[in-house]
């Protein structure tokens, strides 16, 4: 038996489980399953691998993603980087930490680049918005980060006025707000100065349709959900898993 799982606090609405059993499905991998670990805390992670011995891989999700940094043997680059994991390969009883979600974004977001996104405004400040930054760099493109609580490295939402929004022509969401089932939720942002030139990223999917989105797609703007970033995150992790990418 091959098994494989997702650790996170709450994994009511997850995303992975269905993915991954599906994929097994389809696949005829009758010797593959996928399980989901609701740990209370991340000192229970050791006790979590006792328990299942046959443990090949690991995604990791909220609010783990930087805690479990303390369990793993080996960082790829982008961790270190990033600071933040959501992928672990087991083998021979070492932990070896990945990033997927800089690569599932960074790969759902090329095809709808154009000349004018040289600069991106990044909404939270949590792994995955570090993961974000980073896929930004990698594309040559200027972040600056907003969060309810602006510091040196950060400006505040009161902060976005016309010539902010205008010099930056990419938004992307790494909050959940919008997340089903609180769907008016939204970023506040000043959407009126949004425009056609404007690209807005939500990295929520469910609903498919969100209200940051709505609003910036009334401007003219054009908008993208969260759910092909999910989907190439979760290939690049079995891709890891197989043995690739590390």
């Amino acid at each position: 038996m091959r098994r494989f799982g997702l650790i996170g606090k709450s994994l009511r609405h997850s995303f992975s489980q269905g993915y991954f059993t599906e994929k097994f499905l389809k696949e005829g991998r009758t010797d593959h399953v996928y399980d989901q670990f609701e740990l209370d805390t991340i000192g229970a992670f050791p006790f979590l691998l006792e328990q299942h011995p046959d443990l090949v891989g690991l995604n990791v999700t909220l609010p783990y993603k930087k805690e479990i940094l303390r369990f793993v043997h080996l960082q790829d680059p982008a961790v270190a980087a990033i600071g933040a994991c959501n992928c672990i390969r087991i083998a021979g009883g070492r932990l070896e930490a990945f990033n997927t979600d800089y690569i599932g974004f960074r790969d759902s977001l090329m095809p709808l680049l154009r000349p004018q996104h040289l600069r991106a405004l990044v909404l939270g400040n949590g792994g995955a918005a570090a993961a974000v930054r980073y896929a930004l760099k990698s594309l040559g493109i200027q972040a600056m980060s907003v969060s309810r609580q602006p510091s040196n490295e950060s400006i505040g939402y009161a902060d976005l006025d016309a010539p902010v929004i205008g010099g930056h022509t990419l938004i992307v969401n790494t909050t959940p707000l919008g997340t089903w089932p609180d769907t008016e939720a939204c970023p506040d942002l000043p959407y009126h100065l949004l425009g056609p030139e404007h690209l807005l990223y939500d990295l929520v999917y469910n609903p498919e349709i969100t209200t940051f989105m709505r609003r910036g797609a009334e401007q003219g703007a054009q908008v993208k959900n969260g759910y092909e970033m999910l989907v190439r995150q979760a290939e690049a992790a079995w891709e890891i898993w197989n043995g690739g990418r590390g």
